[in-house]
């Protein structure tokens, strides 16, 4: 990046060249506040970052199972108590799994209904 090694840009940010290695692989995630950081020692703004990016100017629509899924997981991420949240995971995993059986039997009942006839 702008003729930088990544042991260079490492030491300029203040982070271990692995750090820096997973940033550009994109292993780890970068913060605002490091995104930020890295732009000033660069000498750029934030947005030179995203340059090139196609500007998505339709907004999309959220369907109410998407919102649904949003809030599930936000709430979940605010559940401090680690067993609770793994219950709720178990519960999730029974309930799908209970789900999928049932779509699974589907086409068998409905077959062994038609021979009946």
């Amino acid at each position: 990046m702008m003729g930088l090694s990544q042991q260079q840009l490492a030491r300029m940010i203040g982070v271990t060249y692995q750090q820096a290695h997973k940033y550009e692989r994109g292993l780890n995630r970068i913060s605002a506040g490091r995104l930020f950081e890295i732009a000033q020692v660069l000498g750029v703004g934030v947005s030179w970052f995203f340059e090139g990016l196609a500007a998505d100017s339709e907004q999309h629509e959220v369907s109410p199972r998407q919102r649904m899924c949003l809030e599930l997981a936000r709430n979940f991420a605010m559940i401090d108590n680690e067993k609770h949240q793994e219950a709720l995971s178990q519960m999730a995993r029974a309930l799908a799994a209970q789900s999928q059986a049932a779509q699974a039997s589907l086409p068998v009942e409905a077959a062994e209904a038609g021979e009946a006839h």
